[in-house]
């Protein structure tokens, strides 16, 4: 039967939506209570919506009854103090499965590379259902920052480089790409992730803000993009290395015994 997915995204797997005016909104960021869960990167995150409407990010299949990333339970103190970045997630109207502000520090373009991953968003997803993506609204205003989106996460000849000023709105199947930040700063990069189910009500919140594919890349050195793969090759090595090692020191243990 399949699943149902947004023809937007069918292409390149992701749209940029308008930009949003940030500025007309507190940083209701700042006021959210965070919790030390690691993702890509030295991260915080704060939720306004999980499994169970508690101050915690895991995956919902890890909770009883385990279940796939939809029906978030918004988290009441939480959305309290941040009643737009709650009114912004919802405004598709589609479902919602977690939904919460990633504070990243700052994260240099190897690093990045190192850190790109793919999410488990449909874990458990019945099959004929919506397709569950990710918005990401930039909240901080990033303006040397870029999220990179990789169709093959060891290969750069597709790679898409998205800048991220306040107020840039993202739609990412990221389950099908590899996904991570570059952030450029000193200071924390906070941004807004809300898993969000396909159907027609995503379709018509992408229509209305014009999502498109047809953005300009970030242009970056040859240099640091040469620095950033070489990076990315020696951190994989060595976490191969690593690995391989400890898999020979249980070889050797269980022939001990």
């Amino acid at each position: 039967m399949g699943y149902i997915k947004s023809k937007a995204l069918e292409d390149k797997g992701f749209v940029v939506l308008d930009s949003y005016d940030q500025e007309l909104d507190p940083k209701e960021w700042l006021d959210i209570e965070y919790n030390d869960w690691k993702s890509s990167g030295d991260t915080r995150f704060a939720p306004l919506a999980s499994a169970k409407g508690e101050i915690e990010c895991n995956g919902f299949w890890n909770h009883k009854p385990p279940r796939t990333d939809k029906d978030g339970v918004w988290i009441d103190s939480q959305t309290e103090k941040a009643p737009n970045l709650t009114r912004r997630a919802q405004e598709p109207g589609a479902n919602v499965g977690r939904c919460r502000v990633i504070e990243l520090q700052p994260t240099p373009y190897g690093e990045c590379l190192y850190n790109l991953h793919q999410d488990d968003n449909n874990r458990l997803n019945p099959d004929g259902t919506g397709w569950v993506v990710r918005g990401f609204f930039n909240l901080s205003d990033d303006k040397d920052s870029f999220f990179v989106l990789r169709e093959n996460r060891t290969d750069p000849s597709i790679e898409y480089r998205i800048a991220l000023p306040a107020g840039a709105q993202l739609i990412v199947d990221t389950q099908r790409l590899w996904h991570a930040a570059t952030h450029v700063g000193t200071e924390p990069r906070y941004c807004l992730i809300t898993s969000w189910t396909s159907g027609p009500e995503l379709d018509a919140y992408i229509e209305k803000y014009h999502g498109t594919q047809d953005v300009p890349n970030v242009e970056v050195p040859q240099d640091v993009l040469e620095a950033g793969y070489a990076e990315q090759a020696r951190r994989d090595a060595a976490r191969a290395a690593y690995y391989a090692a400890k898999g020979q020191q249980v070889k050797q243990a269980m022939s001990e015994a």
